[in-house]
């Protein structure tokens, strides 16, 4: 329980000199053993309410770890997973209320990288629709104009 084997020690010299102490408390209700029990767990879980917490300086921080060897996390440092999320949700929401068509536009040549011959050729329209309706998609998005009641196409 304290992860310390002089610690463990040191306790169980003290849970022999508590038992002493308190023999004359044990009612025999049940085994000697079960009360011997109870009385370590109790006197080791007061051990570690007394024992201070380790105090870890956030600013003095190691490359690694000195035990295993192995990169410690780095508070308030960038997590590569998490960078841009908030954009990726905040584009995909604007994607998400532009209407059909300026929708479809948009992923094409925005996202999928398609030229607008190849958006025209998909979509067995002009070149000029595709750029029309890409235009008129990037105005919504960034204007935050976007209603769900318009449709295109």
């Amino acid at each position: 329980m304290v992860g310390n084997k002089t610690e463990a020690e040191d306790l169980a010299r003290e849970v022999f000199l508590l038992l002493l102490r308190k023999l004359h408390t044990f009612r025999g209700d049940s085994a000697f053993s079960t009360w011997m029990h109870r009385l370590t767990v109790n006197l080791v879980l007061m051990h570690l309410r007394k024992k201070p917490l380790p105090v870890v300086s956030i600013e003095a921080n190691p490359d690694t770890d000195e035990n295993t060897g192995s990169p410690t996390i780095d508070v308030g440092a960038p997590d590569p997973f998490l960078e841009g999320s908030i954009d990726r949700i905040n584009l995909q929401r604007c994607i998400e209320q532009l209407p059909v068509g300026y929708r479809t536009m948009f992923v094409l040549h925005d996202i999928e990288e398609c030229r607008h011959i190849e958006i025209a050729e998909i979509l067995g329209r002009s070149i000029g629709v595709s750029k029309s309706q890409l235009h008129k998609a990037r105005v919504l998005r960034s204007a935050n104009r976007v209603s769900p009641s318009t449709n295109v196409f």
